[in-house]
């Protein structure tokens, strides 16, 4: 974690891969050797600068040329890496030139990886951190006001029963006093709780403001790239990243933070407790903590969500017998004779056998399913709403309020776009020179909208492949010999159907999300914040029709294009579009949501995550071993560095995967919640396991990111704020078209004889006769027990014997009007519900808001009575000054009298001082 000396910290590393040209003996002009087998130290720039003797006494011993060694001419690769030299010792340069001090390891063999060691003493901390405006702790503490009454005991009992859950970590938010935060400055240094220098600032701050200055340092034989970032991108560096604060599992070694992190928050064993968020956030920045912080209350609002899903599902196994539209479907007098499934093979068959189906069906479509969505939408809109509040207190404790947009640097792909077009374009206006303009950004936007169009496309036409494969996969086993495989021909083909969908969206988002990216470059954004937001809302509009393209279809096209007997809508000659179950698609929609949903759980987001970071550990791990073993190393037995620990470890890609994962899933839980009440507890259980997870890859598995400041989750929430809204318009679809809710109720109180459920399956099948089947379509060989002359199919139409037969019959108008207004009312009903919510609860809490003003003021007052204090002590000064003057002159008066009065004494006569001189 130090310098050789044991004493400067190592605020961030930087680490290159190096080749040297090979030496032989012979002609040629001599080249470098390698180093004596030592760690080099380089000081700061000022350093270096005041003593430039040694600086190149120190260069000529550590490069002096053996006099028998040649070097062999120059290669293409040996002037790259000449060049990725020269940049590296300008860059270097110009950091100690910046004040920061450096470390490097000598360069002791032909090839191999070295480091840099980056400290920043105290004057580049203090003048990085006014410069950054990071809010510190001053020394005034004051006393956080704490809500009294009901609320005040209700979070003591509160307190006390989840005392177990706690994580033993210290500086939680349980204590009544907070320090007074106010942004650095060094001309009011006498403010601020300096204890110790070193400690002040914390190792996430130190890195965050070193990596400030590695972002902004210009290298100019890199063509002015600006940055570590643009130094990457060219592999003049591989990596830069600041150190973990120690080993997580050493049993024997003193306790550091990541090792606390790693006990209470990042094990399964910590599943039961808190998450330790004050500690997440001082260790990895606001950014990520915002993220733990908003997956924890995500989590915590799955609870009861969960709870309900499991009441109405528990209702629904309740009523299941007392419902009589499926005590019809499965009582076998009642001769439903159906229409065939498919021309030819198919045969005519009995309604009763699909009643596991009707009751399965009742699990999910029944009047609490309503209430279900209702509350769904509300809880979505309580959630992002105690969202905003949580964000605004962490705000507030964490010194974010008033936190102000940074001026971000361009992206390297920016800078050498404009220096392309600097070179290309001499005519140009000079201000058009340093930046891109939509013109030239003009076919990124175009290939953008074209391959958007291409891969939304491909998924709709993988969805309509495994259509068919249902279709053609169906109509094969209906020509089965085998009569158990004939009865199970729809639940074959919706397992396999569904299994082949998650394949299909697994593949998919992985390359989405490699798209996506290649598009979002091509548009060339300026910063990171630019390109952060444009890939998040590319990769997210391609994995949400992905996700849930096959599930819309279930929910809405499924059933509704068949056409009639004698009359039937075919994909191709001889296969015909697939119907929905006799008891609706309502119960195929559950089955495909559920395995989707449980499988990119499952799959992608525990084996996926688990497994390939694993993986590409491994295969760095090979591939260094394979490079060491080339040359062994003059001390083997040396213990690793800090340094050569994490470089090891994965590097942090962004929090956007992590994101997108959740979000996905909130979708899932919120959109078609009407047809899988279940989906919240499956979420839940799936959480559980994500948080520590993700604490586990970030504390064990990845570099240490760098310290980012983040007052929201960004985009994030307005995608939730969208989804929360579409659901509302999805479910009330749900409801009033794929379940039988609206069928039924307008059955039984128009349509019923004693305003019960009776005769409800009969009322919803049409009569068709089979002498109109198109020749050559009607079932072969029929072994139908009984003579049919009229079949059954689920459709409101006018019977034969009417006038306009088969035509829609009044029944299908009134359902449909009713269907309509359902969705108005339902849609209006939740989103005034919602607004109401929103208005009730504040953004800000009430006690927050309060502790904002109180710290306004307390901050006035400390600074007029530090101000105040300096005066006073100023006036002291000056009248100790002032007495001291007066003390001297009365003492130079007295001296000065006696000298006069031992002239009178000699010349018996008052004489003045020239006089006296005179005399003399």
């Amino acid at each position: 974690m130090h310098f050789r000396d044991s004493k400067r910290k190592v605020d961030y590393v930087l680490a290159y891969h190096y080749r040297k040209r090979a030496a032989h003996h012979g002609g040629g002009s001599p080249g470098p050797l390698p180093r004596p087998a030592s760690l080099a130290v380089i000081s700061n720039g000022e350093t270096a600068k005041s003593h430039p003797e040694q600086q190149q006494e120190e260069a000529h011993g550590q490069e002096a040329p053996s006099p028998d060694a040649r070097a062999i001419d120059m290669g293409p690769l040996d002037v790259l890496e000449e060049a990725k030299r020269e940049q590296r010792e300008e860059f270097e340069h110009n950091l100690m030139e910046a004040g920061l001090e450096i470390e490097k390891d000598v360069e002791n063999k032909s090839q191999g990886l070295s480091f840099v060691r980056i400290h920043a003493p105290w004057n580049i901390l203090s003048r990085e951190a006014e410069l950054l405006k990071i809010k510190m702790p001053t020394k005034k503490t004051y006393e956080i006001k704490e809500e009294g009454g009901i609320a005040k005991k209700l979070s003591e009992i509160w307190h006390r029963f989840t005392e177990p859950l706690q994580p033993k970590v210290p500086q939680q938010n349980t204590t009544k006093m907070k320090h007074l935060s106010y942004p650095f400055s060094r001309e009011k240094i006498y403010l601020y709780n300096i204890q110790d220098k070193d400690t002040f600032f914390d190792n996430a701050t130190r890195s965050r403001i070193v990596h400030e200055i590695l972002k902004r340092t210009y290298s100019t034989k890199a063509k002015n790239s600006m940055g570590i970032n643009s130094l990457i991108a060219k592999n003049v560096y591989e990596t830069a990243y600041p150190l973990h604060d120690g080993e997580y599992d050493g049993g024997n070694e003193d306790m550091n933070e990541r090792k606390l992190l790693y006990r209470e928050w990042a094990r399964y064993g910590a599943f039961y407790k808190f998450q330790p968020i004050d500690l997440v956030r001082k260790y990895f920045g606001e950014k990520i903590g915002m993220y733990f912080a908003w997956l924890g209350l995500y989590t915590e609002f799955l609870i009861p969500s969960s709870v309900v899903g499991i009441i109405v599902f528990l209702y629904g196994c309740m009523t299941i017998e007392s419902d009589v539209p499926s005590k019809e479907m499965c009582d076998q007098h009642n001769a439903f004779t159906m229409c065939p499934l498919c021309d030819k093979t198919c045969d005519y068959w009995n309604l009763s056998t699909a009643c596991a189906t009707a009751r399965a069906s009742h699990l999910f479509d029944n009047p609490a399913t309503v209430f279900f969505s209702i509350f769904m939408a509300l809880w979505a809109t309580m959630f992002l709403e105690n969202w905003k509040r949580l964000q605004m207190r962490l705000s507030y404790f964490w010194d974010l309020t008033g936190l102000e947009e940074e001026e971000e640097h361009p992206r390297p792909e920016y800078e050498v776009k404009v220096l392309q077009k600097k070179s290309t374009t001499e005519n140009s206006k000079p201000d058009e020179k340093d930046k891109l303009t939509w013109k030239d950004r003009t076919p990124g936007y175009l290939v953008n909208f074209a391959s958007i169009l291409f891969m939304i496309s491909l998924t709709f036409s993988l969805v309509f492949g495994v259509i068919v494969y249902r279709i053609t996969t169906a109509a094969a086993l209906s020509m089965s010999t085998n009569e158990s495989t004939k009865s199970n021909v729809r639940v074959t083909v919706t397992a396999t159907a569904v299994i082949i969908n998650l394949v299909v969206i697994l593949i998919l988002d992985e390359i989405y999300g490699v798209v996506a990216k290649w598009l979002t470059e091509m548009e060339i954004p300026k910063t990171e914040k630019s390109f952060e937001e444009r890939l998040i809302m590319k990769a997210f509009l391609l994995k949400f029709v992905n996700s849930y393209a096959p599930i819309f279809y279930v929910a809405f096209f499924k059933g509704r294009f068949v056409g009639r007997p004698g009359r039937y809508v075919y994909v191709f000659d001889g296969y015909r579009m697939e119907e929905c179950a006799p008891g609706g698609c309502l119960m195929e929609l559950c089955i495909q949501l559920s395995i989707i949903m449980l499988g990119k759980q499952l799959i992608q987001n525990n084996i996926f995550e688990i497994g390939v970071p694993k993986l590409k550990k491994l295969f760095r791990k090979l591939k260094d071993e394979r490079t060491e073993t080339r040359e062994s190393d003059s001390n083997p037995s040396k213990p690793p560095q800090q340094w050569e620990q994490d470089y090891v470890l994965e590097p942090f890609t962004g929090l956007t995967p992590e994101y997108m994962e959740m979000i996905i899933q909130f979708g899932f839980v919120t959109l078609f919640v009407a047809s899988f009440p279940l989906a919240p507890v499956f979420a839940l259980l799936n959480n559980v396991i994500e948080v520590r997870l993700d604490a586990k890859k970030f504390v064990t598995e990845l570099r240490r990111p760098d310290a980012v400041r983040a007052k929201d989750i960004g985009i994030w929430f307005n995608i939730l704020s969208g989804i929360g809204k579409f659901s509302v318009i999805i479910n009330a679809f749900v409801i009033s078209v794929t379940s039988d809710f609206i069928p039924r109720l307008v059955y039984q109180y128009a349509y019923s004889n004693n305003g019960t459920m009776h005769g409800f399956t009969n009322h919803t099948l049409s009569y068709f006769n089979i002498s109109h089947f198109k020749a050559g379509t009607q079932p072969q060989n029929s072994s139908f027990e009984q003579e049919v002359s009229f079949c059954r199919f689920k459709d409101y139409r006018e019977p034969p014997w009417s006038e306009n037969q088969y035509e829609f019959s009044k029944q299908y108008w009134a359902v449909l009007s009713a269907r309509l207004a359902f969705v108005i009312i339902f849609q209006n009903l939740v989103m005034f519900l919602s607004v109401l919510v929103d208005w009730m609860i504040p953004d800000i809490p009430k006690d927050i808001s309060e502790q904002i003003k109180k710290e306004k003021s307390v901050l006035v007052d400390f600074f007029l009575k530090e101000e105040h204090e300096k005066l006073k002590l100023i006036e002291n000064f000056i009248m100790r000054d002032k007495a001291k003057s007066r003390s001297e002159t009365r003492g130079r008066r007295n001296r000065a009298a006696s000298f006069c009065q031992f002239s009178r004494s000699q010349r018996g006569s008052f004489t003045s001082f020239s006089s006296q001189h005179t005399d003399v």
